[in-house]
């Protein structure tokens, strides 16, 4: 007759292990990322946009005369 005692514990204590190994490898992928060097942030200038001319506000408008 099989021994499902020591099957079932057999089965369990794999299941634990199993259930502790992602974890630690996240903590170990983690660790090494927060040990990374940090790359330099670089700004590129802006892209001009077309042939489209600039909007004109209200205050750079010409005053009506007599005002």
């Amino acid at each position: 007759m099989p021994d499902y005692k020591e099957m079932y514990y057999t089965l369990f204590r794999a299941s634990e292990r199993a259930v502790n190994i992602l974890p630690k490898a996240q903590r170990a992928c983690e660790e090494l990322y927060l040990e990374s060097p940090r790359p330099g942030l670089t700004l590129s200038p802006p892209v001009p946009t077309g042939s489209a001319k600039p909007e004109e506000k209200p205050a750079d408008k010409e005053k009506p005369a007599g005002s």
